[in-house]
């Protein structure tokens, strides 16, 4: 909007780079064009302000396709007022001379103006269209409303905006003009989408098995090898054991081996030593045999000489030993018998 200054009785206008301002004064034209600053009385003063930089006009209206579907068709419109003075003249663009505010809501005419415009071009055409081609010619040429619908309402927009004469002689132009989205009521949206997101989901389900089909395969290679490794493992634990036992064997026979062999030496040597031992008590059975018989031999001799000597020698001899090594004796008790026979021989 204008900024406004007050100085006493007079009001400065200072206007934008992108509006147009007219002033007049009793019917007659003081100031006029875009980016005016002056100054005016407010008493007097007529002022105008007229916007000439592109706007944006979003759409949203209402249609039925000819299988008697509602859907819902945004758009958005961008204008301008390339003539302003034209405007100003059709449309109240007048100001507050004293805020610089508009007495009125001009745009808003602007925006029912084109809306109108725009709807009734569109709802024509969706009118034949039906929502989603679904008879087989309708399908062939793929004209559904929902399937290639946004392309001739936006040329249908384009061709009716352009050169409708009331645009042109509010001085109004349509810069252009896009369809955002033609969509249906929202229970209808949810059952077209029905197919589409059961495919979908039909198409997840596929990748999901084939992923669980990739893993089963995996886990099932996975334990193949795993079995493989096991009986390659108990296979060479088999060949360990058999080893070990080989080798255990092998241990104990070499262990038997040199046992017998200890024992064999053993055995030689125990046979030797009694052998050796033999030997020697043979030699000192000869010898003791040599001895005893020498001894006897000499036993027989003296016995021999004493067969042949008298018995008073004998005795003789006998108490000559005895005297020679005497025995201890306690008592001796000597009886008149034996004394007398030992007198008797001595004396005869």
């Amino acid at each position: 909007m204008a900024d406004i200054t007050r100085r006493f009785f007079l009001r400065h206008l200072r206007g934008e780079p992108t509006t147009f301002v007219r002033h007049t004064v009793r019917g007659r034209v003081r100031h006029e064009g875009v980016g005016q600053s002056f100054w005016y009385r407010p008493l007097t003063a007529v002022l105008s302000e007229v916007p000439v930089d592109d706007r944006e006009l979003p759409l949203l209206f209402h249609a039925r396709t000819a299988d008697f579907a509602d859907v819902t068709v945004q758009a958005t419109v961008t204008y301008r007022l390339s003539d302003p003075g034209l405007a100003a003249e059709r449309l109240d663009f007048a100001i507050d001379p004293q805020r610089g505010e508009w007495r009125g809501q001009p745009l808003d005419q602007v925006a029912t103006l084109l809306a109108e415009l725009a709807q009734q071009p569109a709802l024509d055409l969706l009118s034949r269209l039906p929502l989603t081609g679904s008879s087989r010619s309708v399908a062939e040429r793929g004209d559904g409303a929902l399937t290639a619908g946004i392309a001739p309402v936006r040329s249908a927009l384009a061709a009716a905006l352009a050169d409708d004469p009331r645009l042109v002689e509010t001085g109004v132009t349509v810069v252009s003009s896009r369809v955002v989205a033609i969509r249906p009521e929202p229970d209808l949206e949810r059952a077209l989408q029905t197919p589409t997101r059961e495919a979908v989901q039909q198409e997840a389900d596929r990748a999901t098995y084939a992923r669980r089909a990739v893993a089963v395969e995996q886990e099932r290679a996975i334990a193949e090898n795993e079995l493989q490794s096991r009986i390659e493992l108990a296979r060479r634990e088999q060949q360990l054991v058999e080893q070990k036992g080989a080798n255990d064997r092998r241990v104990a026979e070499l262990d038997s081996a040199a046992k017998l062999v200890a024992s064999q030496g053993s055995l030689e040597r125990s046979r030797l030593a009694a052998e050796t031992e033999r030997a020697k008590d043979s030699a000192r059975a000869d010898g003791v045999r040599a001895v005893g018989l020498a001894s006897a031999e000499t036993e027989v001799a003296r016995l021999g000489a004493y067969r042949e000597m008298p018995a008073e020698v004998l005795y003789a001899i006998a108490l000559e030993k005895l005297a020679a090594n005497p025995p201890q004796i306690g008592e001796l008790t000597i009886t008149p018998d034996v004394l007398t026979k030992l007198i008797g021989r001595f004396s005869s």
